[in-house]
């Protein structure tokens, strides 16, 4: 008894994925019925007009010069007019079929995307940047089988086959009856074929998944792969991952493969009962010759209905991955009644905040009052927790206890949208994107003059450099700024954020990354930005926060100090310990321990 229910189980996870994804064709329904109708019709014509044509004819082809005048002219008439519509409709449900199946695969692909966009920080940190682009790309496109192969196959063929099976039940009852015996053993390759297909595919799709990342990872960090002279072990990961991607592509080949000679000999033994026994019966010539052609009308139809078990299979099996990200909770998003951050920034404050990752605690209770118009600092060793500090103001995490508050609204109660409008960020990781120097410096911000854009530019002392290429602000900078120097990116990410005009900057270390001169040039334009603002600054170099009103040491997730430069240095703590350590070479040479 406990069998049962398992197989039933195990039948509707293999049909779960594609009555799901059949959710998506919903809203292009009547193109669907449009596209199977017409083959329905297609499979109609070519079930029973052709072999009714057929037989009629072929009784009596002894001679061409027998048949009757009226049924040769019939017949000349009919067939380019049956082949008219059979095209007619042919091309109906091959069009429209194909049509929703790539509308699908579209609409599933933006979805994804989107959703991919709405997911947290932490998703990422445990996720494969490759992986989520071979699930995007690669898996949404195996879907467009599923819906458009399917579908038609499913409106045309059975159409088709029971058309042939009725006329062939008329044209000789008990022949039909010998000959149908067999039919069923065609549907045994099929089922076991199909899981196998499945597995096989959803390997496959893997491989293909890690294929993709190591090509993003390699060409991304393609200067240190010279750099350290690993090209050839890249090469080497490459063409292993590429081999086993093969191996699984070609289980699949050759379960698939194997189907069709195996249907082909079963209907062979369709036509042989056929041709004994009218070996031994009066059958025309023209009705044996037809009874054969109906037989190859239904066989031709089960042996692709037989692949759209398989097709089911492997597209189901794109269908699961793709279904696990849009499956993937949204932990950060707007609770029911969120309120808009419209007002002016008053104050910020952080009260007793605690955040966990995997169960790590990484804030141990951090709290911190913020007026409007204060700059923070925030110093420490690597990984004591600085940058999650600030990404919490931002919700790029939610906190695991205690609270975020902006005018004494926790943050969580604002809408996701208006909190990060109000924020403006520079980071020490400048993102640019392979557009043109304008489109980036106006990135995030609408409806901007080419005045605006130059003036943020010239504010963040980045104009100068920008004038000196041929295009001017219409040059594109290449994938991720390639064609521009660090310093020269990290301006172009300080004039964004000088664009957007936020009362609240978020800076992560926003000056590492400058030369002497750069940096004195775009300290000065980020006093400039910072004043009645209030400031979060992660510092690189403690030369840049000295006026800070506070500045926080923050080390494994909690704060051992606070105060001003002064009163720091005076307490001869871990603060003094940094700067003395950063300065011991001379101020210009070193850097913070951040």
């Amino acid at each position: 008894m406990s069998a049962q229910p398992k197989r039933r189980g195990v039948s509707d996870r293999e049909w779960a994925s594609y009555r799901r994804l059949l959710v998506y064709a919903e809203p292009y329904k009547a193109r669907l019925i449009v596209g199977c109708l017409a083959g329905v019709l297609a499979g109609l014509g070519m079930g029973g007009g052709m072999l009714n044509l057929l037989q009629k004819n072929l009784d009596n082809l002894q001679n061409v010069s027998t048949i009757p005048q009226s049924e040769y002219l019939l017949t000349a008439a009919l067939l380019p007019v049956l082949f008219i519509v059979l095209g007619i409709a042919e091309y109906l449900n091959a069009y429209l079929v194909q049509w929703v199946g790539n509308r699908v695969v579209m609409d599933v692909r933006n979805r994804t995307f989107r959703h991919l966009h709405t997911l947290s920080l932490d998703f990422y940190s445990s996720q494969k940047t490759g992986e989520m682009i071979s699930r995007t790309i690669n898996d949404s496109t195996m879907l467009e089988r599923a819906v458009s192969t399917v579908m038609s196959d499913l409106a045309k063929q059975p159409a088709t086959f029971f058309c042939a099976l009725g006329y062939l039940v008329y044209l000789e009852p008990r022949l039909a009856l010998y000959t149908f015996i067999i039919l069923p053993l065609s549907i045994v390759p099929v089922i076991l074929f199909g899981k196998r297909v499945r597995r096989h595919s959803k390997e496959g799709q893997q491989h293909l998944a890690d294929l993709v990342s190591i090509l993003q990872e390699t060409l991304s960090g393609i200067q240190i792969v010279k750099a350290f002279g690993m090209e050839d072990r890249e090469v080497d990961r490459f063409k292993k991952e590429s081999s086993s991607y093969f191996r699984r592509t070609m289980k699949v080949v050759r379960a698939k493969a194997a189907i069709q000679p195996i249907i082909q000999v079963i209907a062979v033994l369709g036509f042989v009962a056929v041709w004994v026994y009218s070996y031994h019966t009066d059958m025309s010539v023209g009705s044996v010759i037809t009874f054969l052609a109906g037989l190859f009308l239904m066989y031709d139809p089960v042996k692709k209905l037989g692949r759209i078990h398989l097709h089911i299979q492997q597209s189901a099996a794109s269908a699961d991955r793709i279904f696990e990200i849009l499956d993937t909770p949204i932990k950060i998003a707007d609770r029911e009644g969120a309120s808009e951050l419209d007002a002016k920034i008053e104050t910020v404050d952080f009260e007793n905040v605690r955040f966990a990752y995997d169960k790590e605690l990484i804030l141990k209770g951090v709290s911190l009052k913020v007026k409007a118009g204060d700059r923070i600092a925030i110093v420490g060793t690597t990984g004591g927790g600085k940058s999650t500090f600030v990404n919490l103001l931002s919700r790029f995490y939610d906190v695991t206890d205690g609270a975020v508050l902006v005018n004494g609204t926790d943050v969580r109660d604002l809408t996701v949208e208006s909190l990060r409008a109000r924020i403006g960020m520079v980071t020490q990781e400048m993102i640019l994107f392979n557009d043109t120097i304008a489109a980036n410096i106006a990135y995030g911000t609408t409806g901007l003059s080419q005045s605006e854009i130059e003036a943020a530019a010239r504010r963040a002392h980045a104009h100068e450099f920008i004038s000196e290429f041929e295009a001017g602000y219409q040059t594109v900078i290449g994938d991720r700024g390639t064609r521009l120097s660090g310093g020269q990116k990290q301006r172009l990410s300080i004039a964004r954020a000088i664009l957007r005009n936020p009362p609240i900057m978020i800076l992560d270390e926003a000056t590492s990354n400058l030369d002497t001169e750069s940096e004195r040039l775009v300290q000065s334009a980020l006093d400039e930005l910072m004043t009645d603002r209030t400031v979060f600054a992660i510092a690189h170099r403690f030369s840049t926060i000295v006026n800070c009103h506070c500045i926080l040491v923050i080390e494994a997730g909690l704060v051992v100090e606070r105060g001003t430069h002064d009163e720091l240095l005076a307490l001869g703590g871990r603060y003094k310990h940094l700067y003395e350590m950063q300065f011991k070479d001379g101020p210009e040479e070193s850097s913070a321990g951040t």
